[in-house]
């Protein structure tokens, strides 16, 4: 017969209580295996950073992190800043030709008109006939008038008169003409085409003389050579050609001087003498 085990009415709580004491014990025992020198029961204290803590850190440093980004961005952003600015600072490289040319003018000197023409001529040449320029620095903007002079340009301006087959033309897209004159009855026919004309610089303007009741007597002084100049919007200077580098010394002279007499002497602080490839000369007006 097998062995009959009793159990006791009422003890059931008691029988509770027991179970609960004998796991605590496993517990304590396990606690202490881990936790070296540690006595039954005791419990044991994680020395550190918990995992809420560690979370918290990790979240105070994200915007340190963002921030760090940031800054760099700004600071590559600066140094990309500086770099352009490096760039466009760069001294400008010249040939050996326009060097060679350079040594040769002596610095704050101002030549008289025929020493600064002869210097022109020592210059070593390009392989076509280079425009004469006058580069003059006024005392103040907004002077302009018209010369003529003596011996032109040398290029050959194309001169065309308004008028009604003109202007169809002109709508067609043709333009074959560097002067454009017309009588004040044809503007209101020419504003048709002033998008086309005004970009271009060949609207007739009052001020360039090219609006007029008497159109051919324009067109034989601009043939003749007849120019206008006007210092820029911005700044006193006024930009010229007076010639090419083929025309005879005297040409040049008598050209530059019928521009500086035009401006007027008192009008002008300085005056630059050029071709269109050589260093500039500093002349005496």
């Amino acid at each position: 017969m097998g062995k009959i085990r009793l159990k006791v009415v009422g003890d059931e709580q008691q029988e509770q209580e027991q179970k609960q004491k004998a796991k605590a014990r496993k517990e304590g025992k396990r606690a202490q295996v881990k936790g070296v020198g540690l006595g039954g029961g005791q419990r044991i204290t994680a020395v550190g950073i918990s995992e809420e803590e560690i979370a918290k850190e990790l979240e105070g440093k994200v915007p340190e992190i963002s921030g760090v980004s940031k800054v760099s961005e700004a600071e590559h952003k600066t140094e990309e800043k500086k770099s352009k600015k490096g760039k466009k600072s760069k001294a400008r490289v010249r040939s050996k030709r326009h060097t060679g040319n350079s040594s040769l003018i002596a610095k704050k000197t101002a030549y008289p008109i025929s020493a600064g023409i002869d210097l022109l001529r020592k210059f070593k040449k390009s392989n076509f006939d280079e425009t004469v320029e006058l580069h003059i620095n006024t005392r103040q903007k907004g002077i302009s008038g018209q010369v003529t002079l003596p011996h032109g340009t040398g290029k050959k301006l194309r001169i065309a008169i308004a008028n009604d087959d003109l202007i169809s033309e002109i709508e067609k897209g043709k333009i074959d003409f560097d002067v454009l004159v017309a009588e004040p009855s044809m503007m209101e026919k020419l504003a048709k085409v002033a998008r086309i004309l005004g970009p271009r610089g060949l609207m007739p303007n009052p001020k360039a003389g090219t609006i007029t009741d008497k159109p051919d007597t324009v067109v034989e002084k601009l043939s003749a050579g007849q120019i206008t100049f006007k210092t820029e919007a911005q700044f006193p200077l006024i930009h010229m050609s007076v010639g090419k580098v083929s025309f005879d010394d005297s040409k040049l002279a008598e050209n530059i001087q019928s521009v500086i007499s035009a401006i007027g002497p008192q009008n002008i602080t300085g005056v630059t003498l050029k071709s269109t490839m050589s260093p500039g000369i500093r002349i005496q007006s």
